[in-house]
């Protein structure tokens, strides 16, 4: 029955995350905003809906540790297993304001992420902070997109449809979530205890990943339609968002500060800050993000669950598994990163 409730959750949570972007992109795009800033706006914050209302929910539980591992937990899923299948299925093109822009910003929201962790919680000041944050970016890509406008393209494809029924999208999307929250939190917490898995490792797995298949089904179906600026922007977006407005409301009301453990401070948060820093160079290499990218990618997002696995199940190959990533498959994507940097360096030198 647990099991059962688990998927029943995943489920709403699906649901009414794409209830609530459907009505949300709508109402943002008939205000004539553009696709990226829809994208890193709208989508991204609906598509994230899920890990703001299992976060919350786990915080006002008291379930402190659950509120941080699942961000943390989705923001590497996001960059390595949603843009890795995505570019996987084909390159995506990256825009120069992601490069200039939302990819340092969301760089930079990491690192500050990682720096409040470092006395082990969030407090309620440095929630406030994060929470201020969000307004101020989302208030800033506004701006900025009723600057630039919508193209033709995007004007002629947009639905029209009557701001009640967009209203009900949302509302009702919004009341999935939180039911779908609130199963999904309650059945994972269970499952964990059965097995004796603590509550950071479900986090940055299970409950990770399923609040992220939003994020996964928007990516994919923008991918094969050519809406690459969505695709990206969607998950860009999402990690900005999940570290601003998830972290900073969670913190702002757990009646407890939210608790960071040795492995999230040592090791979860240190991967999710450098999986955002590994971004940079390979969206500024050309502005794309090609199929072998995408599959390396994939190759480190599944080195990092079986490394989480590994060590919360204490195998006797732990040890043997840390010193090949670290001293294998790191310094492989570091040469690879290397040698994409000579080569843009040549190209540019002979052009």
């Amino acid at each position: 029955m647990t099991w059962l409730i688990l998927v029943a959750g995943l489920i709403l949570l699906i649901v009414g995350a794409e209830l609530l972007v459907k009505g949300a992109s709508r109402l943002a795009t008939s205000f004539g905003i553009p696709a990226l800033v829809v994208g890193l706006t709208v989508v991204a914050f609906g598509t994230s809906a899920p890990e703001l209302a299992v976060s919350v929910k786990a915080a006002f539980s008291g379930q402190a540790e659950l509120a941080i591992a699942n961000v943390v937990g989705s923001n590497i899923f996001n960059i390595l297993f949603i843009l890795g299948l995505a570019a996987l299925i084909m390159p995506l093109m990256v825009s120069q304001q992601l490069i200039r822009q939302d990819v340092p910003i969301m760089v930079g929201v990491s690192f500050i992420a990682l720096w409040m962790i470092q006395d082990g919680n969030i407090g309620k000041l440095e929630a406030g902070l994060l929470f201020l944050g969000v307004i101020l970016y989302t208030v800033f890509l506004f701006y900025q997109g009723k600057k630039t406008g919508i193209d033709a393209n995007e004007a002629s494809s947009h639905v029209v449809t009557p701001v009640w029924q967009n209203l009900l999208l949302l509302i009702v999307g919004l009341a999935l979530l939180v039911v779908g929250a609130r199963w999904l939190v309650q059945s994972a917490v269970s499952i964990a205890s059965s097995f004796g898995v603590s509550e950071a490792v479900i986090g940055l797995t299970i409950i990770a990943a399923g609040t992220s298949l939003p994020e996964v089904m928007t990516s994919i179906v923008a991918t094969i339609k050519g809406e690459r600026d969505i695709a990206i922007g969607n998950v860009v977006g999402s990690n900005i968002f999940n570290i601003l407005a998830v972290l900073g409301l969670s913190g702002l009301i757990s009646p407890t500060p939210l608790l960071a453990s040795e492995q999230l401070m040592q090791i979860d948060v240190p991967v999710m800050v450098a999986v955002a820093v590994l971004c940079l160079p390979l969206f500024f290499l050309g502005s794309t993000l090609n199929r072998f990218e995408g599959f390396l990618f994939l190759v480190l997002y599944t080195a990092y669950v079986w490394f989480t696995v590994a060590m919360a199940l204490s195998l006797p190959y732990l040890s043997q598994l840390q010193t090949g990533l670290a001293y294998g498959l790191a310094p492989l994507v570091g040469f690879y990163v290397f040698l994409c940097l000579i080569n843009d360096l040549l190209r540019r030198r002979y052009k």
